[in-house]
């Protein structure tokens, strides 16, 4: 290694694969900035994580390129940023891109003034022109010779475009009022975008979207309309049958390059299992499909075995790339699985799978399943059960000889905000299907983050890699973190949880509220003063750190009677009530909130001993159910009261009793499950 920069000294991996690039790279910080001002050079600011496909390549093409680093170094102070650790930074300058392009993606790459406002950018740039684009090398000696020779221009762009990007801090609420026909035109507006062939929405390429299928199974439940339910079945199911998932060893890769989700782009994301173990559940639980049970089992087994810290806490992605070849380590030829399988086994799987000589992606094949395997087992002349078994049987085979490949790079950095959302997935997958293992891994999560991710002062850190927790968390962190530890209340009924929920809340609301407009913002007060205070409403990949918020604080308030809780989450719907019917592919998880805000809360208040199985069958009553609006806790016989929904409950006649709430006011206890699943409805 001939060259090494200063981000040899992080902890990002991203960062890290390129501490040996010539580019003389710094890390954001005020090193790098007070350099660009004393010098009166532009920053180049590049963004991108460690699974992106397209940042390897151009670090391969550009910024390992001697003549390249040197046009860089002389004009430039360049600046690496980790889009993952810094999504404040990644979200001004990406929305400063989609401004000045009209899209964007990562790599990102903007150029900035020494003072950090953007002026000029784009994504991804050739060596060489090509694809319609200018190569990197003349986009680097146009803008050193634009801010050379044209700086006012330079620069009233740069303050015309900070100041629009401004604007998203002082939203205030319009004169719409929040209503049900919110919720109403947002569905109609789904089905219109809806794919009726291949299921998801638009064309290519296709993106998962668990937030709008979750929303559409909400509005299933508040309508009964089974146009509105096959929107989320037909994707899922096209989904779990298409190559985005892994056949073999399950989980989902990040997106489908093309319509009928077959090619994925073949990164593995913890945010998307994360969401898609959770939309798979509320599946299951509405149709009752073995399909999507079995999905959810491989997905958990997935994210134990390959994402989570044996201390505690998941990692963040696993990499399209092995052996730097995109997607090499999950694709088959005939012969490969023939030499494990035998030729008539696999000629079966084959059958069901899709493997074909010609292959269906670069000679090679994706696993995805092309008939029923009720149509082979007829084909062949055999019961379903058998060929079940088998194929069972095969796919472990193929998984076991796979394991032994070279994998993909594992990003190990530890999200407080991506850890957030799969505590809060296995914690109800761990009491709806019985895993007790994925229930440990929660709150073994959580823990880790109390205990290594907290600050000395209580609030939370961003980011654990190598044994070093740092960055000040952001809205999104604390939103999601807060609403993983009320779903292991819910689970586990442990009232630590809770109480941990309701300080981190308070925190939140103090750190990031905003007394004039309402609504978070996505830094807090004490964080670095950037070029602008964004506020995010938009759900992407990710949820908004205003959904997650909206969502957690009107289920605490349900759970801890705090009322104000609920008036926090009103002032974030308010200022999107006409976007949110308008764009509800950008709004999944604020619409769920919508929803939630606008139904009657039913609260189940459960009396009994945990281990007691009258108590456990009561809770598996409601736990079995798709009851989106529903808050369950528990009271032990003799405990003092720990909730208000809880008080002046007991026993009925000795036996463990289930009273169901309506918005505080409560019917008769009932004493066995059935009699409880009439009441839920």
């Amino acid at each position: 290694m001939t060259h090494t920069n200063r981000l040899a000294q992080e902890t990002s991996p991203y960062l890290l694969q390129h501490a040996h690039n010539p580019v003389n790279w710094f890390p954001w910080g005020e090193e790098a900035l007070a350099l660009a001002q004393a010098e009166d050079r532009p920053i180049f600011l590049s963004i991108g994580y460690s699974a992106c496909h397209w940042c390897h390549v151009m670090e391969r093409e550009s910024f390992e390129d001697e003549q390249t680093a040197e046009l860089m170094n002389k004009h430039f102070v360049n600046i690496k940023v980790d889009r993952e650790e810094r999504p404040d930074l990644d979200s001004i300058y990406m929305e400063a891109v989609q401004a000045m392009t009209g899209s964007g993606g990562w790599p990102m790459s903007v150029f900035l003034t020494p003072e950090g406002q953007p002026f000029y950018g784009g994504t991804y740039f050739p060596p060489a022109p090509r694809y319609g684009m200018p190569s990197f090398q003349q986009i680097l000696i146009a803008v050193s010779d634009a801010y050379r020779d044209r700086r006012d221009d330079i620069e009233g762009q740069a303050e015309r475009l900070t100041a629009a990007l401004a604007r998203s801090g002082n939203i205030a609420p319009g004169t719409d009022d929040l209503s049900p026909r919110i919720l109403a035109e947002a569905t109609d507006k789904l089905e219109q975008y809806f794919d009726d062939q291949h299921g998801g929405f638009g064309d290519q390429p296709k993106f998962p979207q668990p937030m709008t299928l979750d929303f559409a199974m909400s509005q299933y439940a508040r309508s009964g309309d089974v146009d509105i339910l096959r929107i989320a079945e037909m994707t899922l199911e096209r989904m779990a049958e298409g190559g985005i998932y892994d056949q073999l060893g399950g989980g989902f890769h990040r997106y489908s390059v093309d319509r009928v989700w077959l090619v994925p782009h073949f990164e593995k994301m913890l945010y998307d299992n994360a969401q898609l173990l959770h939309s798979n559940l509320n599946l299951w639980k509405i149709t009752g499909r073995e399909l999507f049970r079995r999905v959810i089992h491989e997905t958990v087994d997935y994210t134990l075995h390959e994402m989570t810290n044996p201390t505690g806490g998941f990692y963040s992605t696993q990499d399209a790339d092995s052996e730097g070849v995109e997607g090499k380590f999950f694709v088959w030829t005939v012969d490969e699985i023939q030499a494990i399988l035998g030729k008539e086994d696999a000629a079966l799987f084959g059958q069901v799978y899709g493997v074909t000589a010609r292959g269906n992606f670069e000679g090679h094949t994706i696993l995805n399943i092309v008939r029923s395997v009720e149509q082979v087992a007829k084909n062949g002349g055999l019961p379903t059960e058998t060929l079940e078994k088998r194929l069972a049987e095969m796919r472990s085979k193929l998984f076991v000889e796979r394991e032994k490949r070279i994998k993909p790079g594992r990003d190990e950095k530890i999200l407080t905000e991506w850890n957030g959302l799969m505590i809060h997935a296995l914690a109800d997958i761990g009491v709806s299907l019985d895993r007790p293992d994925a229930l440990a891994a929660a709150e073994s999560a959580a823990n880790f983050i109390l205990e290594t991710m907290s600050q000395p002062d209580g609030k939370l850190y961003r980011t654990h890699k190598d044994g070093q927790s740092k960055l000040n968390a952001y809205l999104e962190d604390y939103a999601a973190f807060v609403r993983g530890l009320v779903a292991l209340y819910e689970s586990t009924f442990d009232l630590r949880w809770l109480a941990e929920a309701s300080r981190l809340t308070r925190l939140m609301l103090e750190q990031f509220g905003d007394a004039d407009f309402g609504g978070l913002f996505q830094t807090g007060v004490d964080h670095e003063q950037l070029v602008v205070r964004r506020k995010d409403f938009i759900d992407n990949a990710i949820p908004s750190g205003n959904s997650l918020a909206a969502e957690a604080m009107l289920r605490l308030a349900k759970l801890t009677g705090n009322d104000g809780y609920r008036h926090e989450a009103n002032r974030i719907l308010l200022p999107l009530a006409s976007a949110m019917a308008q764009q509800p592919t950008g709004f999944g998880r604020l619409l769920g909130a919508l929803d939630d805000f606008l139904h009657s809360s039913q609260e189940v208040a459960i009396v009994g001993h945990p281990a007691d199985p009258a108590t456990q069958a009561l809770l598996a009553e409601v736990r079995r159910r798709y009851l989106p609006h529903t808050v369950i806790a528990l009271k032990q016989p003799g405990q003092e009261n720990p909730l208000p929904l809880l008080e002046g409950r007991e026993l009925v006649n000795g036996k463990p009793a289930a009273y169901v709430c309506e918005n505080f006011a409560c019917k008769l206890p009932v004493t066995d499950s059935i009699a409880l699943g009439k009441l839920l409805g």
